[in-house]
């Protein structure tokens, strides 16, 4: 019998489990896993897989598991006969203020985007209570000008309802974890955190350092690498005191880009990663233009990825989106240091940005992930980053002379969105997989309820395997197949 002390919560899940362990591998098993633990922090103790085991009475089957069979304190949840266990989303790059923005860019590429969105929105996210004009989401004189009728917002109230939607939104697509950039604000950061925190996401929380007077606009940076450092201190320090464990809410040092931050910026935040084993985040090669534009504003380093690894950014806790223009000399670099990339297909198409080379990035030894990059990407849904992953490769395949060698699967593609996603933020081996000692983050996918009526838009015949229903899902599910989601075996999200 499994020994557990009194407070500890078991639950006992049962059916069909799904994942991808290797990045052309889709598991189907069925049977049974009891998780230890409902409040954020539950592992899987046991593992037991058997298809009779996955159909058991309730009794029966806490006995497959070791515990008492009239034990009533442990619940069992089963998918249903259509439904799959499937581990939860990790979205490795998203920029919370930006969630109002998501879908628009217009015809913008990534620097004049910038201008025109997302500084505007984002600064106009504050915690405090003065009031402000607003312009379809977007702060005042600041505004994109899209003709809205204007009212007065207060800014912690408009602050809160976008973090709370965004946070209940990426939950409902199943992303139990989520990599943020926040904003400049500091209390509005931390608010951020509070909302993740209560919500039961797992997330790593950035507040967005910016200070270069060239690049940033006057009414949204800091003032230099002083107040830049400090605020971000004090944003590390509150995720810190808000769960000491770092094991849901942690922080992220998050420079936004190499040209917002003056060169003693970076390298303060560098000193400052290292010293306290933090996380970063940050842009890498993104755009043409702005590769060009770090050469000019940084000519004393040799290329983007020397501008990070000068400043002592680069490491394995670090996260560069994007990462679609490197060199095979920064990869070396970026492999070298063990720093991962978070591909962003979606939002690289949607301004233009190029095709990022993952499976070369992959063959050189480098850990990739998925990020959703809203409001880049239009969706904060990974599993639509999945099947644009999936899209793009081919096209890349396609200007390659038609070498299939680039394409990505939708095995492969999930492996990114789940174990890719856990390698880039540091909890390879606890995320991603049914094993033992693995953290329960899992999403519950019905693709068809009990009477056979389809659950969502995918249409269940009956006659396909399991291996065609994945592929069904990938290509056309959607956050109505997500009917139940868990962090660390706490119930986060129902449909």
């Amino acid at each position: 019998m499994v020994e557990t002390t009194a407070r500890e919560k078991r639950t006992i899940f049962a059916g069909r489990f799904i994942s991808t362990p290797c990045p052309d591998e889709c598991l189907i098993q069925v049977g049974a896993v009891l998780v230890e633990g409902g409040d954020g922090r539950g592992v899987i103790v046991k593992c037991v897989w058997d298809d009779q085991v996955g159909n058991m009475p309730v009794g029966d089957a806490k006995r497959a598991l070791g515990v008492n069979g009239e034990d009533e304190d442990v619940e069992v949840v089963r998918s249903g006969e259509n439904g799959f266990f499937f581990p939860g989303f990790i979205d490795t790059h998203i920029h919370a203020p930006q969630y109002p923005n998501a879908g628009i860019f217009g015809k913008s590429t990534l620097l004049d985007w910038l201008t025109t969105y997302t500084f505007p929105l984002e600064a106009s996210l504050k915690a405090n209570t003065k009031g402000v004009e607003d312009v379809n989401g977007v702060g005042g004189e600041h505004s994109n000008g899209l003709g809205a009728k204007r009212r007065k917002l207060d800014p912690l109230a408009k602050t809160r309802m976008v973090y709370n939607k965004v946070v209940s939104r990426t939950l409902s697509y199943g992303t139990t974890t989520a990599s943020y950039f926040a904003t400049l604000d500091v209390q509005a950061t931390n608010l951020l955190a509070d909302l993740a925190f209560a919500k039961g996401q797992r997330a790593y929380i950035g507040r967005v350092c910016m200070d270069h007077p060239d690049s940033c606009p006057d009414y949204y940076r800091d003032e230099g690498p002083e107040e830049t450092v400090r605020n971000a201190i004090a944003s590390v320090e509150y995720c810190q005191t808000l769960d000491p464990s770092g094991e849901l809410i942690a922080p992220i040092v998050t420079p936004r880009f190499a040209p917002s931050l003056h060169f003693d910026s970076l390298c303060r935040l560098g000193k400052l990663a290292q010293e306290r084993n933090l996380r970063v985040q940050t842009h890498i090669s993104e755009n043409l233009g702005e590769v060009a534009w770090v050469k000019e504003l940084f000519p004393q380093c040799a290329n983007y990825t020397d501008v990070y690894e000068q400043s002592g950014l680069l490491g394995p806790r670090t996260i560069l989106a994007h990462g679609i223009h490197l060199d095979d000399t920064e990869l070396e670099t970026i492999r070298n240091r063990g720093s991962k990339i978070s591909h962003c297909p979606s939002s690289n198409s949607a301004l233009g940005s190029g095709f990022c080379p993952v499976r070369k990035l992959l063959e050189k030894g480098i850990d990739v992930g998925l990020g959703t990059d809203v409001s880049g990407g239009y969706s904060c849904s990974i599993l639509d980053t999945v099947r644009h992953a999936c899209l793009v490769s081919r096209q890349l395949g396609y200007v390659n002379g038609g070498d299939k060698r680039w394409n990505i699967g939708v095995a492969e593609g999930l492996w990114l969105a789940t174990v890719g996603g856990a390698k880039c933020v540091g909890m390879e081996g606890k995320l991603g997989g049914f094993e033992e000692s693995m953290i329960f983050d899992v999403q519950e996918i019905e693709l068809a309820n009990t009477s056979g009526q389809s659950s969502g838009p995918v249409d269940i015949f009956g006659w396909e395997e399991w291996e065609e229903r994945v592929d069904k899902w990938v290509w056309n599910g959607d956050d109505r197949n997500v009917k139940r989601v868990w962090v660390g075996g706490r119930l986060v999200h129902e449909r």
